[in-house]
């Protein structure tokens, strides 16, 4: 379903929310026959689109309905600008009609037997028919569907569900956009488009816009900032290139989509040249990471991109990359337009190569390889 929950200060700027955005630091604590569950976030938003990230069970969702007053936290304090939504220890608890949350569910849920037009007006009940209609039409030309206004959506594409969606969430000028995984049921060119359409339609608006997903695609074009979570904690926040380009936690390296990660132990350290080198697996594999505060013997964990990794078939010389790796080719297997090449150096590398490479270079199983990887794609993350 989507909607906007509550109608009252119709007015953007009578929030506040220029100003203060969005204050969140709240604890949750849910069971089931799964077990318990802890939702335990504490973060400062301002207006944009703040992308909230993480794997199926992380919380997201659940974040969302405490925002909009769908679920009640044990305790914390949620705040939009000046206006207090929850506070355990002032016993607030606002209504979710009273919150002005607009937010669009993932099963969109549009009513069948209405228009576009009648389900884009079906949150604004309590206002003049006159005003209704202007603020509907003015909702459906902004996107871009006013010429759908007459049908029902069983005569609408995807993309054109999701206009009509959001339409309905913002038609009664929200304080606060939530947008849970809109995008999910869209194939991958339908969703980019409305994806695009949907950042130049929320750029302007002067309010918050968490915006739930899964997707990479997504992060790095919707974005302005993002935060990470797992297991209902936030582990990482910023902008979508600081977060996913520099991983602090195995969780971020993966959902950044690096494919190769071993168990490691500090070797030596070079703070002259800012390096430190780690000894990697059963065979002591020797790799040269960027310095971080660390001691002989502390045990790390290395994250590196398949895509960061070169291969040759002779033993690279004069290059300024200090870690080369020689290994023998396991197994290629084609994914779309990418060749992922398994090598063992004394442990087991992905490597991501082009259609091209793999033919110029006459690769096959069983064929000496040599890595190549650079100092700085080595990331070190916690253990």
């Amino acid at each position: 379903m989507a909607t906007a929950l509550g109608k009252e200060n119709s007015k953007l700027t009578d929030h506040g929310l220029i100003a203060g955005g969005l204050d969140i630091n709240l604890r949750l604590r849910l069971s089931s026959e799964s077990g318990r569950f802890n939702l335990d976030v504490a973060f400062v938003l301002q207006k944009g689109i703040n992308i909230v990230f993480g794997s199926s069970g992380a919380g997201k969702t659940t974040l969302l309905e405490c925002i909009a007053g769908l679920a009640t936290p044990d305790s914390g304090r949620i705040a939009l600008g000046d206006r207090v939504l929850f506070d355990s220890e002032r016993n607030i608890n606002v209504p979710p009609r009273h919150r002005s949350v607009g937010y669009v569910f993932q099963d969109l849920a549009l009513f069948p037997h209405l228009s576009v037009e009648a389900n884009v007006a079906y949150g604004l009940q309590g206002f003049k028919a006159s005003e209704r209609k202007q603020s509907v039409l003015s909702a459906l030309e902004s996107l871009g569907i006013l010429n759908l206004r007459h049908r029902r959506p069983d005569q609408l594409s995807g993309g054109e569900r999701q206009r009509v969606a959001l339409a309905r969430a913002l038609v009664t000028d929200p304080a606060i956009l939530l947008l849970d995984e809109p995008l999910a049921a869209l194939d991958l060119p339908v969703r980019m488009q409305i994806a695009d359409d949907l950042r130049r339609s929320a750029q302007n608006l002067p309010i918050p816009v968490l915006y739930v997903t899964h997707s990479r695609d997504e992060v790095f074009m919707l974005g302005e900032r993002m935060l990470v979570m797992e297991r209902g904690k936030l582990i990482a926040e910023g902008t979508p290139h600081e977060v996913m380009s520099a991983p602090r936690s195995e969780t971020v390296a993966q959902l950044a989509g690096f494919e190769n990660f071993f168990d490691a132990v500090v070797s030596s350290i070079h703070e002259d040249r800012g390096t430190i080198t780690c000894l990697v697996g059963p065979d002591k594999i020797e790799l040269e990471t960027p310095l971080i505060r660390a001691e002989v013997g502390t045990k790390l964990r290395v994250g590196i991109s398949a895509g960061d990794i070169l291969l040759a078939t002779s033993a690279p010389a004069g290059l300024s990359a200090r870690n080369v790796l020689p290994g023998r080719l396991l197994s290629l297997s084609k994914r779309d337009v990418i060749v992922v090449a398994r090598v063992d150096c004394g442990v087991e590398f992905f490597v991501h190569l082009t259609l091209g490479a793999r033919d110029s270079l006459a690769l096959a199983p069983g064929k000496p390889v040599w890595l190549i990887v650079k100092t700085h794609s080595c990331h070190l993350l916690a253990v």
